[in-house]
């Protein structure tokens, strides 16, 4: 049995969306972050950093979002190509938003959103570099459907991220290739569904990205 420890975040989206394209049951455990569970010694037994999501299997523990995509992707072999080269493609998409994408976009959501003091240069230098790396994306997506060519946990991995760029203060419209790719994906029924894990806060436009509201992981 899957048990997922998760929050309505955008790392936390990643794997019950996951989840919810791969078919497979799992049991949804909802973690109150802002009454610290994910910092109390049962959950740490699970995740030793102390964040969301995290997934038991069969009482195997996986935490940091990228790692368990991997491990759901490779467990029962799909959303991820096959063939060493395409495999890396994956990867190497998996790894910039892991690196990059979500610690940038993160910063921009604090310091746009919840950061008690408002500090013009700090929030430029996150938001430019958001939307640098949209710029990435953009590019990639202008010669391929998808980050790896076809659907994966790459675009798992970004889409959350990419969703909630209003929340950033960021405007998407000049890339179009971006903007083709969320909306298509937004439009799946798995992802859809997996957004909605644990539960929705505010429902959101899947289609067109338009704001959530989520917490800070």
């Amino acid at each position: 049995m899957i048990e997922l420890y998760t929050a309505p975040t955008p790392n936390g989206r990643k794997v019950s969306i996951a989840l919810e394209e791969l078919g497979v049951a799992y049991t949804v455990h909802a973690v109150d972050l802002k009454a610290a569970e994910q910092k109390k010694p049962a959950f740490l037994a699970i995740n030793p950093n102390g964040r969301i999501p995290a997934l038991v299997d069969d009482g195997f523990p996986v935490f940091e979002s990228g790692a368990i995509l991997l491990y759901l992707a490779e467990k029962f072999q799909s959303l991820l190509p096959t063939g060493a080269k395409n495999r890396s493609v994956a990867i190497q998409w998996l790894m910039w938003q892991v690196g990059g994408l979500g610690p940038m976009h993160g910063q921009a959501n604090v310091f746009n959103r919840y950061f008690p003091e408002k500090i013009p240069a700090v929030i430029a230098r996150y938001q430019n570099e958001t939307m640098r790396l949209f710029g990435v994306m953009d590019r990639r997506l202008a010669e391929a459907d998808f980050l790896a060519g076809t659907y994966s946990i790459a675009d798992i991995a970004c889409w959350p991220w990419v969703m909630q760029h209003d929340w950033a203060g960021l405007d998407i419209s000049e890339f179009l290739h971006l903007s083709r790719w969320l909306s298509g994906i937004g439009a799946r029924p798995a992802v859809q569904r997996g957004a909605a894990v644990p539960f929705a806060q505010e429902k959101p436009n899947l289609e067109t990205g338009r704001t959530i509201v989520a917490g800070v992981t």
